[in-house]
């Protein structure tokens, strides 16, 4: 796997071509040369403005909010506060991001996110040291390890919707995603999506733990995004552990750091509680960071996920294919003023990551005539609409009728959204499996899916035949639900009473 940490993406890998007469380096000569020279007085300028709004948050939340009287409206402020300083921190860690890649290699600049992303970009300014000083400095501060982060963001932007070797959203293909699922699927048609209720709790889900859980296991990545074998020790795979399998051995010591300043930040938190009370750090801290961790999922989600979107394989994939199947949105004032444009001019970031972000706007309309149809925007539909679809009608993918795979792409595909990454071939045992007896443990693990997947998706429960698995817990979970609904758990075909298989009842 290419890991030049020098070069433009294109220079490390296959390159592509828009049309035979336009490539990466016509589009280069399109835009304006000073877009891609950072200016130290505008990046600090952003860099303070960011951080004195965030300390004038802090502030003003944690002098004036305890003195609201009025019980109801400490609560309306303390969660106005989480939200305000969510956005701004937000912005801080992206700004961050771009900072980091900004080094010089030829006349061409290397690509990486709005200032702690920027950061990592080597946009924020001409220097990689103040870059890389910067970019650790804010990221550990909001519980990112920087250059464990830098490094496989980095191999995003090379590999950038490659379904072998990207980092980000990776979706599986009809068997792998009808694998994943509770109950058993052989035919499309039978596929139905989620009861609003599902979606709207997985999002939820995606939403406040997507983050965390990405940097713990990789999760959403492709099985080539890493170095070595995928690990099965705990961690293994991770963002925290300098001798795991997602980086080089020559990167360990950096990822060693990035772990010292988490715990910098972690004993802050500790001493900050001591002092002041863990319901005080909750409110002042843990809200917005969970807010970040929203947005930070809901950014890069809705970046590389919509229905006219695809991926590609192997065969057919180029460094131009993949950094132009990504989309620009629209977030309003918040986007163009605290998010500093990343929604809006994200193509242009994977194309060029290293133009710094106060140019992304100029860079883009230089482009967008030479991209044609391979540019891409949603910016007619607020932020909610656009999270909904992609999360309803982005489930899985499959390639298109080109006869030759280097043409070959592939397209989302709606269906139900299956289960939080885990292991689901385990899980599905222990729902299916009626020889499994006895455990507390097991017998919790079958009613709990098994009454949740009932409760929230009727409709597929028709198809499911669950009172034949032997454990109690099980049967108990679709009696249940039979009480409320009969129709939902029939007879089998057998004329047995409650005769059910596991597999897809047929009609």
């Amino acid at each position: 796997m290419v890991v030049d940490d020098g070069s433009h993406p294109a220079e490390l890998v296959t390159a592509g071509q828009i049309t035979p007469q336009i490539g990466i380096k016509e589009l280069r000569e399109a835009i304006p040369s000073h877009c891609f020279k950072p200016l130290y007085r505008v990046s600090l300028w952003y860099l303070m403005r960011d951080l004195l709004l965030a300390v004038v948050l802090v502030g003003a939340a944690f002098i004036c909010i305890p003195q609201i009287p009025h019980k109801g409206l400490r609560y309306a402020a303390w969660a106005l506060y989480g939200y305000v300083q969510g956005l701004v921190m937000t912005g801080i860690w992206v700004r961050d991001t771009y900072i980091r890649v900004q080094i010089h290699k030829g006349s061409i600049l290397t690509p990486f996110k709005v200032l702690g992303h920027e950061c990592g970009h080597g946009a924020f300014s001409p220097s990689p040291l103040l870059n890389d000083a910067v970019g650790f400095m804010l990221h550990s501060l909001l519980l990112t390890p920087y250059f464990s982060w830098k490094s496989s963001h980095r191999r995003h932007h090379i590999y950038a919707n490659h379904m072998e070797k990207d980092h980000n959203y990776v979706p599986p293909l009809f068997d792998q995603y009808t694998s994943s699922l509770l109950f058993r699927i052989d035919k499309v048609e039978e596929l139905t999506e989620d009861s609003p209720i599902v979606t709207f709790l997985r999002i939820i889900l995606q939403q406040v733990t997507g983050f965390p859980w990405y940097l713990l296991t990789n999760i959403t990545a492709a099985p080539g995004s890493l170095h070595r074998p995928k690990s099965t020790k705990p961690l293994g795979n991770s963002h925290f552990t300098p001798r795991g399998t997602l980086f080089r051995p020559e990167e360990a010591p950096f990822i060693l750091l990035s772990d010292v300043g988490l715990a910098i930040t972690a004993f802050s938190l500790w001493y900050a509680s001591a002092k002041f009370g863990s319901a005080m750090v909750a409110l002042m801290y843990l809200q917005p960071y969970l807010w970040v961790n929203h947005w930070i999922v809901a950014i890069t989600y809705l970046h590389h996920t919509h229905p006219e979107l695809p991926k590609f394989e192997p065969e057919a994939w180029t460094f131009i294919k993949g950094a132009t199947a990504t989309v620009d949105r629209d977030f309003g004032i918040a986007g163009k003023y605290l998010f500093h444009g990343i929604i809006e001019f994200h193509v242009i970031h994977h194309l060029f990551s290293r133009i710094p972000f106060y140019y992304a706007e100029e860079a883009t309309k230089a482009i967008i005539p030479l991209l044609g149809d391979s540019y891409h925007a949603d910016k007619q539909r607020s932020f909610l609409p656009g999270l909904w679809e992609s999360f309803t009608k982005c489930q899985w993918v499959e390639p298109d009728n080109m006869a030759e795979p280097k043409n070959r792409s592939l397209w989302y595909k709606s269906g139900p959204s299956p289960p939080p990454e885990m292991d689901v071939e385990e899980l599905q045992s222990t729902i299916y499996d009626s020889k499994t007896t006895g455990s507390t443990i097991h017998m919790g693990l079958r009613f709990i899916p098994t009454l949740l997947l009932l409760l929230l998706r009727p409709a597929d429960a028709h198809n499911m035949n669950l009172l034949s698995v032997s454990d109690p817990l099980t049967q108990l979970s679709a009696r249940i639900l039979r009480s409320f609904d009969p129709s939902i758990l029939r007879h089998g075909a057998d004329g047995t009473k409650d005769g059910y298989s596991s597999s897809v009842a047929t009609t």
